[in-house]
């Protein structure tokens, strides 16, 4: 138990702490020996010890360590970190001065920027983690971590019984391990559709508030708007549902059963139907691009199908594919 965590002390610190208390007057290696640590690791936590003033050190030889009264040296502790907090406050006090009057339009509400890769990071993952009901995504490149990662949040989130909608851009898909993340998502409950080409991303969350990036493209920055209750977020959520209506469900799972199909070429078909490029469904499927191409114009063949998005679109309406099933909540 680290009970010197409001002090703003690790668990090792806490344990040497105990450790001194216990022994009253100690070196260092029956400090770490008491402590459960090495001496290495009970060294460093008594330099922040007495720099916190809970020890005292000894000018002895071999040097020996003595604890301070706790109630005398926490309280201190104590007095200092709250006289920090009221100069912290102070100072955001001034901050929010200064806003109020060199932005006053910044201070509505209804917008505010979140600046710089951790910041924006953190905030999306806390919005998502925070949900109730429902998130909706529009998911393009680039990215804040230059290649698409695995929305842990997301996962968290459908246990609990949120409900996602996402619009991938197409060409997305095709990034190394990104489909696969994707059909992760879309087993745990994800509602995934995809379109050939999105101009624009964002994340609502219980249409309460909007993550919007600074720019799009290329240029696309790691800070973000963050955009609350207000004609503009109405104006997000009618953007989302345009693309939504316009997008192509993807995630298809195999019918068992379907004819006389493989369950190589039932996934050959799901993929097809997402638009995904040749390329990047051989890497799914783990074939060559010649194989694929062999693969692809008998099922073209036997569906009647012009193009490879027509045949995945025709099995689909033949029941060879369905939508993902519902994970059990």
């Amino acid at each position: 138990m680290n009970l010197l965590e409001p002090v703003g002390l690790g668990e090792s610190d806490s344990a040497t702490y105990f450790a001194v208390l216990d022994a009253q007057r100690a070196a260092v290696p029956e400090i770490a020996e008491l402590a459960g640590l090495s001496v290495e690791a009970a060294a460093g936590a008594l330099d922040r010890l007495v720099e916190a003033g809970l020890v005292t050190k000894l000018r002895t030889r071999p040097v020996l360590f003595v604890p301070a009264p706790p109630e005398v040296a926490v309280d201190a502790i104590v007095a200092r970190r709250t006289h920090d907090l009221d100069d912290l406050l102070a100072a955001s006090r001034e901050l929010t001065h200064r806003l109020d009057k060199t932005f006053p339009a910044a201070r509505t509400g209804m917008v505010e920027v979140v600046d710089g890769y951790d910041a924006t990071s953190q905030r999306v993952a806390q919005s998502q983690l925070g949900a109730q009901e429902e998130v909706l995504l529009v998911d393009a490149p680039p990215y804040l971590d230059r290649t698409p990662m695995q929305n842990r949040q997301e996962l968290k989130s459908l246990e609990r019984g949120v409900s996602y909608r996402c619009v991938y851009d197409r060409s997305s898909l095709e990034l190394p391990g990104h489909y696969e993340a994707m059909m992760e998502c879309v087993r745990a409950g994800e509602q995934a559709r995809t379109l050939t080409s999105v101009s624009m991303k964002m994340l609502i969350v219980d249409r309460k508030v909007a993550f919007v990036p600074m720019a799009f493209g290329d240029r696309e920055t790691s800070s973000a708007f963050v955009v609350r209750a207000s004609p503009l977020l109405d104006a997000l959520l009618v953007c989302f549902e345009s693309l939504w209506s316009r997008a192509v469900p993807l995630g298809a799972d195999p019918v068992p059963g379907a004819g006389e199909l493989s369950h190589r070429d039932q996934r050959l078909l799901a993929l097809m139907a997402s638009g995904m490029k040749d390329r990047a469904i051989a890497r799914t499927l783990g074939i060559t691009e010649r194989t694929l191409s062999r693969h692809v114009h008998e099922l073209m063949t036997a569906l009647e199908a012009d193009t490879r998005f027509q045949a995945g679109m025709q099995a689909f309406h033949r029941g060879w594919l369905s939508a993902p099933a519902k994970p059990h909540r």
